[in-house]
């Protein structure tokens, strides 16, 4: 068996405001719209899928990792937008050997930004 992608679906209330965070904020690129789900492409062959059209899961339980090589720089665009919520700056995780920090999309998921350190 050979994959060639995934794709990682999310219950989102408002698809406008989901748009606005991981799109405009993030700038992930629109995938594919589908009415009731929008599908941005992370990386080639790896997507998150933001639907109105099941039932909301605790934000909690899940955390949404996006990878880069600048965690300061992804922590500076994230900040200056006005409707993202950063709930912390970055820093260094010793346990897991991570530099990293959190932010809360409009669904209340924490999205965490982060680099491997080894």
């Amino acid at each position: 068996m050979n994959w060639n992608g995934f794709v990682a679906f999310f219950h989102a209330d408002d698809l406008k405001a989901t748009h606005d965070f991981y799109h405009d904020a993030l700038g992930l690129p629109l995938y594919k719209d589908q009415g009731d789900c929008r599908i941005y492409q992370v990386e080639e062959g790896s997507y998150l899928g933001f639907c109105t059209h099941f039932p909301p899961a605790d934000p909690d339980g899940s955390i949404v990792t996006l990878l880069t090589d600048d965690v300061d720089e992804a922590y500076e665009l994230l900040r200056s937008h006005p409707s993202v919520t950063v709930e912390s700056a970055p820093r260094v995780n010793e346990k897991f050997k991570i530099y990293h920090f959190f932010a809360r999309d409009p669904d209340g998921y924490k999205v965490e930004v982060q680099k491997f350190l080894s």
